[in-house]
């Protein structure tokens, strides 16, 4: 003999279970396409950079990863521009950081006298 209300929990689990799979499903996509896109940078990366220039950006990842992310950003539109001649090699990517880390390093102080 079955319960409206076991009917009822079970329309309720099966319904949760379905809304899993889908949340699920879509984070499998996001993931995907998120590898895909990283890939894709990486293989841009090859091309604009020399192996030690890579290597150099991969050490640094490691201190400032979000400083990373953002000069390999503009190295990849630089270079789809034409603004960057390719490949960048170390002491080039170097020269940029240093200009980069001079720019940060800038404070302002300001007295009230």
């Amino acid at each position: 003999m079955s319960f409206p209300e076991d009917e009822e929990l079970e329309e309720i689990r099966r319904r949760k279970l379905l809304e899993y799979q889908r949340k699920l499903e879509e984070a499998k996509k996001q993931e995907a396409l998120r590898e895909a896109e990283e890939a894709r940078k990486q293989e841009l990366l090859r091309k604009i950079l020399t192996p030690e220039a890579r290597l150099r950006l991969a050490n640094l990842r490691l201190v400032k990863p979000e400083l990373v992310d953002a000069l390999e950003a503009q190295l990849i539109q630089l270079a789809a521009s034409g603004s960057i001649r390719m490949p960048v090699d170390d002491e080039t990517l170097r020269q940029i950081l240093e200009r980069l880390a001079t720019k940060r390093d800038i404070k302002l102080r300001v007295s009230f006298t």
